[in-house]
């Protein structure tokens, strides 16, 4: 079978196979609960993407090696504040990562990891590459988007080489709040109306009565949004 046969034929099986029952899932799927046919899960969920703001500007002027000394010490950062609130890892992209958080306080958890994100990037990470770089150290930014809502997950690729997919608006909307025209890059944590409702108070007004997130602002089609510059220290 030629390979055009082949892509022929699994587009074919793809288009034409009735897709099994869709369980809602209380635990983050993984590719091995899937199979490469037509099956998901179903599970409500809030979606957090964290990136590099400026990356490519960031690799066509610095080494190779310290372009990804910078991608490192992010995404290391970012991993591991996402983990530390609840979240599970879903996947990494160049200078991305994606984190999903589920069941009770989801969104809460999320912004907090979203919050801690930003304090580590003014707070170690760049003072860290500061110090030891001195003048020659390029100040990184980061951008930090959050939506929730039911998302399937269904695998895709080709065997030994594959992974899962997460489709529903809320992995499009946190991806997309990181990198549309026209958003402030003072406002490194963005989130949608729907994440902003599922807030306590602590994550809506400061300790001194200031509102956390400034909005809302309306450049998605979907709805309004709300961005801040704050933080949440760690300990």
């Amino acid at each position: 079978m030629t390979l055009k046969d082949d892509l022929t034929l699994k587009v074919w099986e793809f288009t034409v196979t009735r897709w099994s029952d869709i369980p809602t899932g209380y635990v983050v799927p993984t590719p091995e609960n899937l199979t490469q046919g037509n099956t998901g899960k179903r599970i409500n969920a809030t979606v957090l993407y964290a990136d590099i703001s400026g990356s490519t500007d960031m690799v066509d002027a610095l080494p190779d090696t310290r372009a990804a000394e910078y991608y490192k010490a992010f995404l290391h950062c970012a991993a591991k504040i996402i983990k530390g609130n609840g979240g599970d890892i879903t996947a990494y992209d160049g200078d991305r990562v994606m984190g999903i958080y589920i069941g009770n306080e989801q969104a809460g958890k999320a912004v907090t990891a979203a919050l801690n994100l930003s304090w580590a990037v003014a707070n170690i990470i760049n003072p860290t590459f500061a110090d030891f770089y001195g003048t020659d150290h390029r100040p990184l930014h980061h951008t930090v988007g959050i939506d929730c809502g039911k998302l399937l997950a269904a695998k895709a690729g080709v065997r030994d080489d594959n992974d899962l997919v997460w489709v529903g608006p809320a992995a499009n909307y946190a991806a997309k709040l990181n990198s549309f025209d026209g958003l402030d890059p003072d406002y490194p944590i963005r989130i949608t109306e729907d994440v902003r409702t599922q807030l306590t108070p602590f994550l809506l007004t400061t300790n001194t009565g200031a509102p956390v997130w400034d909005g809302p602002y309306h450049n998605l089609d979907r709805g309004p949004h709300y961005r801040t510059r704050c933080n949440i220290a760690l300990t």
